[in-house]
């Protein structure tokens, strides 16, 4: 399985977000993770496509898009124009089906996500739907530095099985939130492939060797 780093620029320096982003491709991060928050879905504020406009420059790699806010489909647009490569919604604010046909229009990837509280088959409709990439929350959404909740190993699990059943084995999941190099062989182990990590990467002191050992 390919396994793919997702360094999440919430735990950048957003004073020089544009270098911090630069040098997550230069050290072998695989996509940029962007956390959008809207102060309603959950209670902080981040950014909003602004910050996308402003680091697309900065990189080649795919940003993904993490959309936590009430009415995503009122943003997709904004994000996409932005540079946005996926865009991830939440199957708590939205129609799948619906938004998902919004977002195919702009021939940009589609992804759906879930909260920790939020039953595993909730997301499969959008496996079925034809989602480019499902992400488990793995802490509660809106703050950094939480703990994994290790409940997510046996999620990551159902959904990959799910997804083999579906015909598509190899289907992107995600995780996000309190992954670290201690726990992160598990959670490949369960079956995930795309791995978040935003305190881990940012804090090293070695930023390569890091990465390189957050593949497992």
């Amino acid at each position: 399985m390919n396994i793919k780093i997702a360094p999440s620029i919430l735990a950048s320096d957003f004073s020089r977000v544009g270098e911090e982003v630069a040098l997550l491709e230069k050290n072998g991060a695989d996509l940029i993770h962007c956390d959008v928050m809207d102060g309603n879905f959950v209670p902080p504020i981040t950014f909003g496509a602004q910050m996308v406009r402003a680091i697309r420059p900065h990189t080649k790699l795919p940003l993904d898009c993490h959309l936590m806010t009430l009415h995503p489909e009122t943003h997709v647009e904004d994000f996409v124009r932005a540079g946005a490569d996926n865009i991830t919604v939440h199957v708590e604010t939205c129609e799948i089906p619906t938004l998902f046909k919004k977002i195919a229009t702009y021939g940009v990837k589609m992804s759906a996500v879930i909260n920790p509280e939020t039953a595993v088959e909730k997301v499969f409709p959008a496996v079925e739907e034809g989602a480019d990439m499902i992400l488990l929350m793995s802490v509660h959404p809106g703050w950094g530095g939480q703990k994994f909740i290790p409940e997510t190993l046996k999620k990551i699990e159902i959904l990959r099985d799910f997804c083999v059943k579906c015909g598509c084995p190899a289907l992107d999941i995600e995780v996000d939130g309190g992954i670290t190099e201690e726990n992160v062989k598990d959670v490949i182990a369960a079956g995930a492939n795309v791995i978040v990590a935003g305190s881990a990467v940012f804090r090293s002191k070695d930023m390569a060797a890091t990465i390189a050992r957050l593949r497992g």
